[in-house]
């Protein structure tokens, strides 16, 4: 049967779960981009590792867990990028390995194996539970109601903070805010694709989109359907294929965004020599520069 994958509940979990993280992942990463904080989600992986390892050793959820130590660490990250001077990175460091390393040894000592800590850094469709997609499900809300209902106010701190500052918007409150929501974001995404590996599914569907989108919202919506459109297909092919989902998924997010690039190529330079038509016409003939593009973000199109 061509859709025989859909019987067994845990792929019907599997996919749920892979859909909620192709949109959340995405949604957010494009702020981070904006920011140039494209490595945050990578470092606040490191420091849910600590809340995982505290969901085995309290024989509480470990999901629930990682995301308030996730939160805690995102907001503590966001302060010291804020306040930290020359010791900021320094701390940041202790802050990421000290994350992963107490993860490690907290799993051990609760009791957990090998296998576990391994589905945790890198995803494990099959170990998904019905808890899991709860969980994953009321944090995925979270997320998007968050991303789309304050996307004017988060996209104009993310682009310049002194302007949005100038405007009125609360930064700092909305600073915090994009760090929880990348908190939040990477326990959704840890039981898909893994700490490890989470914040690649935040930054390439972002990247890919920017090949061939120019205004920030055409870049929203590409990069959550190319977010979707990989995690489904990863968790899809993994069911008759013994592969590991997380890096699976994240090989074919990096493989769209080589086509895109690929494809976008000839379009660049067909609008490159259109603007340099266009200002040689306005300039009667005279030798005039073609104006250089803009990033597809920095549109104000929201």
């Amino acid at each position: 049967m061509i859709m025989e994958f859909l019987e067994p509940a845990f792929m019907q979990r599997a996919l749920i779960a892979a859909v909620l993280v192709g949109i959340t992942a995405p949604a957010v990463g494009i702020f981070l981009v904006q920011r140039r904080q494209a490595l945050m989600g990578d470092g606040i992986g490191h420091v849910a590792m600590t809340g995982v390892g505290l969901g085995f050793l309290l024989n509480s959820s470990p999901v629930w867990m990682a995301t308030l130590v996730a939160v805690a660490g995102a907001v503590l990250m966001e302060l010291i990028r804020t306040y930290g001077r020359t010791r900021g990175d320094l701390a940041l460091a202790l802050l990421f390995y000290g994350g992963m390393a107490g993860g490690v040894m907290l799993i051990q000592v609760g009791g957990g194996s090998n296998a576990n800590l391994l589905s945790y850094l890198f995803g494990s469709l099959s170990t998904v539970s019905e808890e899991d997609v709860t969980a994953i499900g009321i944090l995925a809300a979270f997320v998007i109601l968050v991303t789309i209902g304050l996307r004017r106010q988060l996209f104009a701190v993310s682009q310049d903070e002194a302007f949005a500052r100038v405007t009125g918007l609360p930064v700092r409150a909305l600073n915090l805010l994009i760090a929880v929501t990348a908190a939040v974001t990477v326990t959704v995404a840890m039981r898909v694709v893994g700490l490890l590996l989470v914040s690649a599914l935040m930054v390439v569907p972002v990247a890919a989109a920017q090949q061939l989108s120019r205004s920030f919202r055409a870049t929203f919506v590409l990069s959550v359907v190319i977010g979707t459109a990989v995690t489904l297909t990863g968790t899809i092919t993994t069911y008759y294929q013994d592969l590991p989902p997380g890096s699976l998924i994240v090989l074919l997010a990096i493989g769209v965004f080589i086509v895109l690039t690929a494809l976008s190529a000839p379009l660049a330079r067909r609008r490159a020599r259109a603007a340099a038509e266009a200002s040689g016409a306005g300039t009667d003939g005279c030798d005039a520069q073609v104006p250089l593009t803009r990033r597809p973000t920095d549109d104000v199109t929201v």
